[in-house]
């Protein structure tokens, strides 16, 4: 179960935290809270054979029915010390919040890239700011694209790209056992696509979709299987309040989607230079 990367404009919804964790045709969209992606070159979900996000012929992938699991700790990534990160996040904020395009235009750099599936979809004839304001669908009427970015200030962690000297990337992922998690994606027959991690521990499984029913179990730091409500035939999708989980122990709950990270987002990528941090690509899925 690779981490893999997601495509942006979900890249900060909400704290991030409006990203599809499965997306097969007529299944609710299960948000991610808080999260980007993997950074680029890193290895995209293979999942257990035949567990692709589509079946055969543009269906939706059956799931697997619930079952028990091995419980495979994840431990957070921590906020990257240095006090010039911060500084410059709290910069891009502000930027955020006036929507100010040049003030954003001055802190990216001229060879932005844009790594999909595919490669580096940036336009090398355009500048930085243009391929950031692509990749971030940063004119967006409805104001997402700004949103998004504001949601990026506010992430603390970063990991190194190996493929790219110099090159940052955030949020940084958690890590995990990822060759016990391939295994206990082939026995539950599930795609990576449907695992995320609690935010927190001792996150309340509920009985029902709502705050007050019964708890029925208590998560720990581990991956959790996320299961996808499926839409009405018709119906818009719409961001759910609860997501509904499978329990290592086999049980069938809901929790709070503020409460669930995906291991699937995108990441906005930053270098660090003489003049200070700017902001050198985005990665995630086409």
């Amino acid at each position: 179960m690779p981490h893999s990367a997601l495509a942006l404009p979900s890249l900060l919804v909400s704290a991030f935290a409006a990203v599809v964790l499965c997306s097969a045709p007529a299944q609710a969209q299960a948000p991610r809270p808080g999260q980007l992606a993997p950074g680029p070159g890193q290895s995209q979900p293979s999942g257990p054979p035949g567990q692709s996000g589509q079946a055969a012929q543009g269906q939706p992938r059956q799931l697997a029915p619930p079952k028990p699991y091995k419980a495979i700790p994840v431990t957070p990534a921590q906020p990257y010390n240095d006090p010039s990160f911060v500084a410059f996040r709290k910069q891009l904020s502000d930027i955020a919040s006036r929507k100010d395009r040049a003030a954003l235009a001055r802190l990216v750099v001229r060879n932005f890239f844009w790594m999909g599936e595919k490669g580096d979809k940036a336009d090398k004839k355009k500048s930085g700011i243009d391929n950031l304001a692509a990749a971030i669908d940063l004119d967006n009427k409805d104001g997402a694209g700004w949103e998004a970015l504001a949601e990026a200030a506010n992430e603390a962690t970063l990991e190194p790209v190996p493929e790219r000297k110099g090159i940052m990337c955030a949020p940084a992922i958690p890590k995990f056992d990822e060759a016990a998690a391939d295994r206990m994606a082939k026995d539950t027959g599930t795609d990576p696509s449907e695992w995320g991690y609690p935010a927190r521990p001792d996150v309340e499984v509920h009985a029902a979709a709502k705050a007050d029913s019964p708890v029925i179990e208590k998560l720990g730091l581990h991956l959790v299987r996320v299961m996808p409500e499926q839409s009405p035939a018709g119906a818009a999708a719409q961001e759910p309040q609860f997501l509904r989980i499978v329990a290592p122990s086999g049980k069938v709950g809901f929790v709070s989607t503020e409460l669930i990270s995906s291991l699937e987002t995108d990441q906005l990528c930053y270098v660090k230079d003489a003049t200070g941090w700017k902001i050198a690509g985005f990665t995630g899925e086409d």
